[in-house]
């Protein structure tokens, strides 16, 4: 394949599931906000700052508002991860690479990029904030059906994969710090009820809540919570799950290309090196820490992919 055409299968998926989880992100902070007593729009700053976008929201703002964060979050053009950039980025590089699509993958997209242009072309009130942020979901979540329905399981299959993973799996490590690090009230609020309530804000942000209850039942222990997101490789949204996943699919086009990259040994030592261990020995090493460290590998393991397929050859 083309290092154009994988360049252009792995930024489309990877901006779609930066569109879903910039709205997961977002309500997060909603909810979070709503079960804390004196919050104010500053708390705004943590989000933004978890979605990697509060330089660019600081440099064209004088404060951090509520509705401010949000708009830029959403739908500002001057904020290229927010979810209409997001989006169109995904419309423009499935259109780059239209012919490794399916027709269902390609009409799942471009009505996609269609429905959030038009709802996001003015601003979105607190009201419809909710809906706005389910359709988001939902119509990801389509184009992500249709890749899985139709797709001939190939090497076009694979870096679409890897770009869903990699995007999916740093998304999940931000709600988790945005939850423990940034926006918990106090050390002496572990354990309290607040600190029950936006755990479980945590788990439905990233729609795990029924999965939670299956594995652990009505606990709401931190350390269990943090095991699922983090350990958990039959939860979808975990870090171990994640990686597996971008292990499998860097496996299958070393297999396809006759040599597996330097990317794989990279995923593979991450897999092995920070996935495969116990929950207490996360917190030992300090969650937050952990998961700064985990995406810094992420990070790493991106520019890898890059160069391992000559993206920009």
């Amino acid at each position: 394949m083309l290092g154009k055409t994988a360049n252009g299968l792995f930024w489309m998926y990877r901006a779609l599931e930066r569109a879903e989880n910039t709205a997961r992100l977002i309500e997060t902070g909603q909810r979070i906000a709503l079960t804390r007593m004196g919050a104010s729009d500053e708390e705004w700053r943590s989000v933004l700052q978890s979605a990697g976008a509060l330089d660019g929201y600081t440099a064209g703002h004088e404060k951090v508002t509520k509705d401010a964060a949000i708009d830029w979050l959403l739908r500002s053009r001057d904020n290229p991860s927010s979810v209409l950039s997001c989006v169109e980025q995904a419309r423009l590089n499935a259109r780059m690479v239209r012919t490794a699509l399916t027709g269902e993958v390609w009409e799942a997209m471009n009505g996609t990029y269609m429905r959030v242009k038009e709802v996001l072309s003015r601003k979105v009130g607190e009201r419809d904030l909710p809906q706005v942020l389910g359709m988001i979901r939902q119509r990801t979540g389509l184009v992500r059906g249709a890749t899985h329905g139709t797709m001939l399981r190939n090497d076009i299959y694979d870096f679409a994969r890897i770009g869903t993973f990699l995007e999916r799996a740093d998304n999940t490590a931000r709600i988790i710090d945005v939850k423990y690090y940034v926006l918990l009230p106090s050390v002496t609020a572990v354990g309290t009820s607040i600190d029950n309530v936006q755990w479980e804000t945590i788990l439905r942000s990233v729609s795990g809540q029924g999965g939670y209850r299956m594995e652990y039942g009505g606990s709401t222990e931190p350390r269990d919570i943090a095991q699922f997101l983090i350990l958990n490789r039959r939860m979808p949204r975990s870090l171990a799950f994640c990686a597996r996943k971008l292990r499998d699919n860097l496996g299958f086009l070393g297999g396809d290309y006759g040599e597996r990259a330097a990317s794989y040994a990279k995923i593979d030592h991450i897999d092995r090196a920070y996935l495969s261990f116990d929950i207490d020995a996360v917190f030992d090493y300090g969650l937050h820490e952990y998961i700064q460290k985990m995406l810094l590998l992420l990070g790493d393991l991106g520019r890898q992919i890059e160069v391992d397929y000559r993206f920009y050859e």
